[in-house]
């Protein structure tokens, strides 16, 4: 609850009335922090693995679309002819060292996001608290990977990087403080060195200043149905129907949003980014439909009995910036 009230004051786009009474509190540890992420700047030692690394990461907390692009980029790589694989922190999971992620993973123990992509991309996904040693573990199981897509890890400077992109949803960059008394994990100045700004549903170019700066959008696809993907639902059958929507992920309201775009009325759920469900989380009346988004779907199936559908989506984004991207990796200096 308290985590939920503190965004919800980080993403306005002042420092609020509540922040600026908690300030004698807040900000002694927002010095800590600022003081403590340098100096885990500086004192990192990057490794350089033997392929290029791309980075898709961002400035502020929770989700702002990072995953959508990973799995859009990959197939635009390996539509160029690359061999992608992707690595990833695996938020939550229980992990001492580097391991694989299978379709058949619990995302108990790989985490909800690197599951997804797992799953979507049929890329090899390995995952670990150290991304340079995941990097390496998949490539010495995958020797034809020829370029590794890190999905979060803008700020985790022991992997080295080629490209780094950093993501922003509508919400941009709050208040502009960093933790604690905004969403910022690092100055917006960071920008001046990543390699693009990425827009989801955003004009980015507010942001990027000198960097280029890209616009994505998430298209709908069609519902299918949790524990089933074969079967198929365009939304105009579920117009009219009791509905309900949860969404654990960074932004909510983004899925809410869009929800309502293809003409639904539903009761919305909002839950923390990465919430853990239980069945009392979807326990509604047995004559409701619920609705969901694919990162909640890799936690929620065996959860329910009842009819759930499930609503994937794809990012869209200009072939200029897989361009961009591939000029660069071209360019990288043998390791």
């Amino acid at each position: 609850m308290l985590a939920g009230w503190l965004q919800r004051q980080w993403f306005q786009r002042r420092l609020t009335p509540a922040l600026w009474l908690l300030l004698p509190l807040l900000l002694p540890l927002h010095l800590l922090f600022v003081a403590g992420a340098a100096w885990r700047r500086r004192r990192a030692r990057p490794v350089r693995l033997a392929v290029p690394v791309v980075v898709v990461g961002n400035l502020i907390v929770g989700g702002a679309g990072k995953t959508p692009l990973t799995l859009w980029l990959a197939g635009e790589l390996r539509a160029r002819g690359w061999h992608p694989g992707i690595v990833s922190r695996g938020y939550g999971a229980a992990m001492a060292a580097p391991r694989p992620v299978t379709e058949a993973s619990s995302p108990a123990e790989v985490g909800d996001e690197p599951l997804l992509l797992a799953r979507r991309s049929a890329l090899p996904v390995w995952v670990g608290r150290d991304r340079a040693a995941a990097g390496a573990a998949l490539l010495a199981a995958h020797p034809e990977v020829d370029v590794l897509l890190c999905d979060d890890g803008l700020q985790h400077y022991r992997l080295a990087r080629d490209v780094e992109l950093a993501v922003f949803d509508r919400r941009a960059a709050g208040n502009g403080w960093r933790l604690p008394l905004g969403p910022l994990r690092e100055p917006l100045s960071r920008l001046s060195t990543v390699d693009a700004v990425i827009g989801n549903d955003f004009a980015a170019q507010s942001l990027a200043g000198a960097t280029p700066a890209f616009a994505m959008s998430l298209q709908a696809g069609e519902f299918w149905r949790l524990g089933e993907p074969g079967r198929r639902c365009p939304a105009a059958a579920l117009r009219g129907r009791k509905l309900h929507a949860v969404a654990g992920i960074g932004d909510p309201q983004r899925f809410f949003a869009t929800l309502r775009g293809l003409g639904l009325d539903f009761v919305a759920h909002p839950f923390a980014d990465h919430h853990a469900y239980v069945a009392a989380d979807l326990a509604f009346a047995d004559d409701a439909v619920l609705l969901m988004t694919e990162k909640d779907a890799v936690k929620c199936a065996g959860l329910t009995t009842g009819e759930a559908w499930v609503l994937p989506v794809e990012a869209g984004l200009s072939p200029a910036l897989t361009d961009l991207i591939v000029e660069k990796l071209r360019g990288r200096p043998i390791a």
